[in-house]
């Protein structure tokens, strides 16, 4: 877990420490993302990484040589930056947005207690570079999330670009997974239905 306990009686952060990060994370529960919820409503970047933590839970039995607790880890964590930045659309986030996300999440990530400081750093690089199974069933997770979110929201709530989108996005990111890509294939199909151009 993020937060580790050296032994029984020490703990790498006091009671404050641990509230002022959480006070930092609850900032998620109020930031928007592009998506809305089935009833129309625009979803917070929290229950995005919510319920990105949960497929990875329930995965746990279909991927046995991987180590799930690691992927929750980094699927729960992977928007922490979007605290101080905000969320950007995939389609509108630039190189730059990417690095002033990357250069002010550091900044805080640094001044935490050391070990929770440690490793944070350390499930964000493995994140970033995207060469383990654990980084790469995150990343695969985190945009299928999005891709089921919009299938569930309301059509008119879609930008007119995500009609093509949802048809393409994401299967660069499954291909190393038989299993992701079924899913995949699950999610067009669902896609194709809710813009009528479902083929018998």
């Amino acid at each position: 877990m993020i937060f580790i306990e050296k032994n029984s009686e020490e703990y790498t952060m006091n009671a404050r420490e641990y509230l002022e990060i959480l006070h930092v994370a609850e900032r998620l529960k109020d930031t928007p993302r592009h998506c809305t919820t089935s009833k129309g409503r625009t979803e917070s970047v929290a229950e995005h990484s919510w319920r990105v933590s949960l497929m990875a839970f329930l995965l746990k039995h279909e991927f046995t040589d991987i180590d799930m607790s690691k992927v929750i880890e980094m699927c729960l964590i992977h928007d922490l930056g979007e605290c101080f930045t905000g969320d950007i659309p995939t389609f509108d986030k630039t190189d730059s947005d990417r690095a002033e996300e990357e250069v002010l999440l550091k900044k805080w990530v640094d001044k935490l207690p050391s070990e929770v400081s440690e490793e944070l750093s350390m499930l964000f690089s493995e994140m970033d570079k995207k060469e383990t199974k654990e980084a790469k069933l995150y990343n695969a997770l985190d945009k299928l999330e999005a891709l089921i979110q919009h299938n569930e929201s309301p059509l008119d709530t879609w930008s007119e670009n995500e009609k093509e989108l949802n048809k393409t996005y994401a299967f660069d990111k499954v291909f190393f997974s038989e299993w992701l890509t079924g899913l995949r294939r699950e999610i067009l199909d669902d896609t194709l239905e809710k813009l009528g151009e479902m083929t018998v």
